[in-house]
């Protein structure tokens, strides 16, 4: 998700559900100790639960980022495992690392030595040519036996050779029940999936079989369906989700960056998506692809687009 949940993006997902972990994009280790961590790091506490997902393959490096971001405030480590991404792969971590499951080991020690919250790993079933059965196995064992407290799996392979990043997120299958079977080999650990989910109602069938499940561009495109998560997971009592108080939040966040020298156009791409297939979106996507992105735009903008919609319809959808 890299250049997809930025701060704006988990401050609006967490005006949609309290309850689920937020991951930030991956930030790569040095970039972490040497570059602007302000801009980097920095969120808004209404983000909480958050976890920082760095990148990188040196151990003492990965240590000092953790420590970093410990330091910050955030609530989780996350090492990613499973980026196939060019620019991941010239800097030897991501899914790459999946090759050298030792590596993987000798990172999560220093990194669970160095803090106190928790460290967790996001990986693949496999890359390239491997066999996902032992693959994943020694990687599972790897991280774990050296103090990790999840391994979230992406359940497909990742092709480092021949494959864009895009392709590696469609065109490898997906193997759900290698993951389960990870999850019946070890049942005492934390075993979470990803990959492909488009709904709760596909995630509470995983749930059946692992520990959690995390969602990625479904949260991301139709971030709608966030609404449902606090009542379907976490037994709140089910209720008309409230949309004056998120156009409130919303327009007085904006309203927050643009005084410290934003744009709102920084926030709203990636609310584009809230209103899927709902009367009044298309209109919704127009203002915000178009108006919010022009020079001086406001949160005047932001509420004039949410006037597009029924919310007598969104609040029954959401019901």
């Amino acid at each position: 998700m890299m250049d997809w949940t930025d701060r704006h993006c988990r401050f609006f997902h967490r005006q949609l559900t309290r309850r689920a972990l937020l991951y930030t994009e991956m930030v790569v280790a040095d970039a972490v100790i040497h570059g602007a961590r302000e801009r980097l790091l920095g969120f808004d506490y209404v983000e909480h639960p958050v976890a920082l997902q760095l990148g990188g393959s040196d151990p003492a490096k990965l240590a000092e980022a953790a420590r970093i971001g410990e330091a910050f405030g955030y609530d989780e480590i996350n090492l990613n495992v499973g980026c196939p991404s060019d620019r991941v792969q010239s800097g030897t971590f991501g899914a790459c690392l999946m090759k050298t499951p030792d590596l993987v080991a000798e990172c999560v020690a220093a990194m669970k030595a160095s803090v106190k919250i928790p460290v967790t790993v996001k990986c693949r079933i496999g890359v390239d040519d491997q066999d996902p059965e032992p693959a994943l196995d020694t990687v599972a064992d790897g991280v774990f036996g050296a103090g990790a407290d999840a391994l979230w799996v992406h359940a497909r392979k990742a092709w480092l050779e021949g494959l864009s990043p895009k392709e590696n997120r469609d065109i490898p299958p997906l193997d759900y029940p290698r993951v389960y079977r990870l999850k019946a080999r070890k049942p005492n650990e934390f075993i979470g999936i990803n990959g492909g989910i488009q709904s709760l109602a596909e995630a509470s069938v995983h749930l059946g079989h692992v520990d959690g499940v995390m969602l990625g561009r479904a949260a991301y495109h139709t971030p709608g369906i966030l609404t449902g998560v606090d009542a379907a997971f976490y037994g709140e009592v089910a209720a008309v989700f409230d949309y004056p108080g998120l156009i409130d939040a919303m327009a007085g966040y904006a309203a927050r960056h643009i005084e410290r020298g934003g744009r709102l156009g920084h926030i709203t791409r990636h609310m584009v998506g809230l209103f899927h297939r709902l009367p009044g979106a298309r209109r919704f996507r127009q203002i915000l692809s178009t108006d919010a992105n022009q020079p001086g735009a406001g949160p005047e903008v932001l509420k004039s687009a949410f006037a597009a919609i029924d919310f007598t319809t969104a609040e029954a959808d959401a019901a």
